[in-house]
């Protein structure tokens, strides 16, 4: 969020949510847990729920960047678990392996020749996608009534922003 980045003129609160979120995911993916402190940093700074629906498709892009690199690196210095079978229910994947699914079909999405293929493809990338922004949603609104003090969203204004 420097000077020349591409975020730089967004809001503060949409900037610390940005960052905060892609840590977590980026922590997520080589296994360490930081959601006690993540999860609520997040709901801190994304008070009003526009700021999260706003930067999650961001959120989504930079994890996977991170998540690239990461894996690359953990690659090259040879990291890397054994490769465990794919798993089909979106329910019972870790946030890791969501992100992986989510990487993977944005590349065949791509790669895709055929555009009844490429439908397909992002019909499952739209799946992931929804799941992804569900745990979202869960997670902070699990946090939020924790920590009632926190402002709740105008749920009129919430049901505007529903597509």
């Amino acid at each position: 969020h420097g000077l020349k980045s591409a975020f730089k003129d967004r809001p503060r609160a949409y900037q610390e949510t940005q960052a905060e979120a892609v840590a977590y995911v980026a922590m997520q993916n080589i296994g360490v847990d930081t959601g006690n402190y993540s999860l609520g940093y997040v709901a801190t700074w994304a008070k009003d729920k526009a700021v999260i629906h706003s930067a999650l498709s961001e959120i989504q892009q930079v994890s996977n960047k991170v998540i690239e690199l990461s894996d690359g690196l953990t690659k090259q210095l040879g990291l890397q678990e054994a490769q465990k079978e794919p798993e089909h229910d979106l329910k019972k994947l870790s946030a890791q392996d969501l992100n992986k699914s989510y990487q993977g079909l944005q590349q065949q999405v791509q790669q895709a020749t055929s555009p009844q293929q490429k439908a397909q493809l992002k019909n499952q990338l739209n799946d992931v996608h929804q799941e992804i922004s569900d745990r979202t949603q869960k997670q902070l609104k699990a946090f939020a009534e924790e920590n009632p003090e926190i402002k709740q969203p105008d749920p009129e204004y919430d049901q505007s922003l529903k597509r």
